[in-house]
């Protein structure tokens, strides 16, 4: 990143606030989709997103991850379990949302960096810094606020929450780009959610041809509205920091929590207000801790490329001038002498 221009920098950042941005209007989208139920446009979703990255990656002829991904078992055992956690998240995702609980929803993406550290402590064995253990401490004492609350454990939160934490987890050991993620795993979710599509039609439930061809192409827009963000996405992680990044992912909950308080007009009663309190302290507390982390990270970094620079320095000068080291020894040694005699 050190290398990068001013004007790529601003390209990324407006490349992040579109991909963040719009994770966080997709609630917006999804009742538009109705009377179809959220396992309907769950399968449209899955389908039509592997047409449309498809076709992108066709057409960018991008293929070559694809045959080394197949010659590996592990990897492809990884992108099953990628798709299965996904389809869960997607799913619970589309139904809070279309059933009135977008602030809860939101909640999830919110505590979802908690989460990820948690997960890292347990499963990952992690040390954490005194920051970090501060903040999972106030996000687990905003769960139980929020629980006290809602009058039950704030479940939509929790599982969009543990879903993507354990979908970045599994993205991370398997190593593909966001886009050729995308293209693996939707060609697991494909057959099924074909499969469940006919079977719905066969049946006579299926919305796509009985609510017109506007209702039918917004249902085949699913797949340009889970794809599009990830390309902004995937412009801005190549020009960015990770710190950058890191603050720009709250773009989307705060996005997704003002729709529902200004748009939705969900219920935010007192204790609510209290729980989302604590949620923000543990993420303030957490980005504080990062951004200081990360400052003292690039200081020792300069540092070191300093001090690997005067010893390149003089390595070359002792080079280019034979007899130097020993000059310099006997000028030191002549200052050193001048000085007892200053002294005495």
């Amino acid at each position: 990143m050190a290398g990068t221009t001013r004007g790529e920098q601003r390209t990324g950042m407006l490349n992040g606030i579109a991909a963040y941005g719009l994770w966080g209007l997709v609630p917006l989208f999804w009742p538009l989709l109705k009377p179809a139920g959220a396992t309907e446009i769950l399968a449209h979703r899955m389908v039509w997103s592997l047409v449309f990255v498809a076709a992108a990656l066709l057409f960018v002829r991008r293929w070559a991850w694809a045959g080394e991904l197949l010659r590996q078992p592990r990897r492809l055992g990884l992108v099953v379990v990628a798709a299965a956690v996904i389809t869960v998240n997607w799913g619970v995702y589309i139904w809070a949302v279309n059933s009135g609980h977008v602030v809860e929803a939101s909640l999830g993406y919110f505590i979802n960096p908690l989460v990820t550290i948690a997960m890292g402590v347990l499963l990952l064995k992690e040390r954490l810094r005194p920051a970090q253990w501060a903040a999972v401490g106030v996000g687990f004492a905003a769960v139980v606020v929020l629980a006290v609350g809602y009058g039950r454990p704030p479940w939509i939160s929790l599982c969009l929450a543990f879903s993507f934490a354990t979908y970045g987890l599994v993205k991370k050991r398997v190593g593909l780009g966001g886009v050729e993620s995308l293209t693996a795993e939707t060609a697991v979710q494909f057959l099924p959610a074909l499969g469940y599509l006919i079977w719905l039609g066969a049946h006579g439930d299926a919305t796509f041809a009985t609510e017109g061809a506007g209702h039918a192409a917004l249902l085949a827009s699913t797949g340009v509205v889970t794809a599009l963000p990830l390309v902004f996405f995937g412009a801005a992680a190549i020009r960015l920091p990770l710190s950058t990044l890191g603050l720009l992912q709250y773009l989307a909950p705060v996005f997704q929590f003002l729709l529902g308080i200004l748009y939705f007009h969900e219920a935010m009663p007192p204790e609510r207000w209290a729980g989302f309190a604590l949620v923000w302290l543990a993420l303030t507390l957490l980005t504080w801790d990062a951004l200081r982390t990360a400052r003292r990270t690039a200081r020792a970094l300069a540092t070191a490329r300093a001090a690997e620079a005067v010893l390149a320095a003089e390595s070359t000068v002792a080079a280019a001038v034979p007899g130097a080291e020993a000059a310099v020894a006997d000028g030191e040694s002549g200052l050193g002498l001048a000085d007892e005699v200053g002294a005495g």
